[in-house]
């Protein structure tokens, strides 16, 4: 059984759970829940990839882990690297498969663009400075856009997607900053590593503020409803107003593993905003 939850934890359920959900929220959003081979279908694509992105992310990742997360099931040896390797393509190829029943732009989206985001941010990307956060963050706006299309409806879907990508940059910037000691022994040249820590928190911070404007300019222009920006005001304006009073006052290694959490609610809390928004 332990290695049976072991195989599952390396494929980190709550991100999953996350993408599933943001498939369901984007067929309610565009009054499509009557279409349910076609979403589930979607969400499927979703499930598989980002549990293959995951998988092998852990397999490049694993001296890296050893440092900054040593209960991963690689690091303790629950799981083979092997056994990851192999897994993360039997989970990129179904997906493929799946992604090929859909709608071509929603195909086009899943296999041209997010497949190989996904596999050479693991390889290249990831120890690039920013070009590894906006990759991941263009990664989990795509899933809105990946969702819509496969519904024949993706201009509903790019303010979800914005905000979505918005929240995840300034997430992964502390990500990075939290990491910094594990990435440095493995010479990854991530924006902490490269300009220092403090003033990878200042970039953080103005990301944070920029966000924070953005978050709220759709209730602004009318095109959610007062749910929307109640949730928006608790569930992501003060987690982002928490990152840049971080920023000033502690702008430390271990203050962002802290907020790193945080920030993982706050991009939840966003899909809530926007589909209850969208009622």
């Amino acid at each position: 059984m332990k290695k049976i939850l072991a195989h599952i934890k390396i494929m980190r359920p709550l991100n999953l759970i996350i993408g599933a959900f943001s498939v369901i929220i984007t067929a309610s959003i565009l009054k499509e829940m009557d279409q349910v081979s076609v979403w589930f279908t979607a969400l499927c694509v979703v499930v598989f990839y980002n549990a293959a992105a995951n998988t092998l992310n852990d397999y490049f990742d694993l001296e890296i882990d050893k440092i900054n997360r040593p209960n991963r099931p690689l690091v303790t040896g629950d799981v083979k690297a092997q056994t990851a390797l192999v897994l993360s393509i039997i989970l990129f190829a179904i997906g493929t498969v799946l992604a090929f029943t859909l709608p071509l732009t929603a195909t086009f989206i899943a296999v041209a663009i997010a497949l190989p985001l996904m596999i050479f941010y693991s390889i290249w990307f990831k120890g690039m400075p920013l070009v590894g956060n906006l990759i991941i963050a263009l990664i989990l706006g795509l899933t809105f856009l990946f969702a819509g299309a496969a519904l024949n409806n993706i201009e509903i879907m790019i303010i979800p997607a914005l905000l979505a990508f918005g929240l995840t940059v300034v997430r992964e910037l502390v990500k990075d900053i939290s990491d910094v000691e594990g990435d440095r022994k493995v010479n990854l040249k991530t924006y902490p590593i490269i300009t220092g820590v403090e003033k990878a928190w200042v970039l953080t911070a103005v990301f944070a503020v920029f966000m924070g404007i953005g978050a709220i300019i759709p209730f602004m222009i009318g095109k959610y409803n007062i749910l929307y920006i109640i949730f928006v005001l608790f569930g992501v304006e003060i987690p982002l107003v928490i990152t840049v009073f971080s920023a000033v006052k502690s702008p430390t290694i271990i203050t962002a593993k802290r907020v790193a959490q945080l920030l993982k609610i706050s991009t939840i809390a966003g899909v809530f905003a926007v589909w209850l928004g969208s009622l």
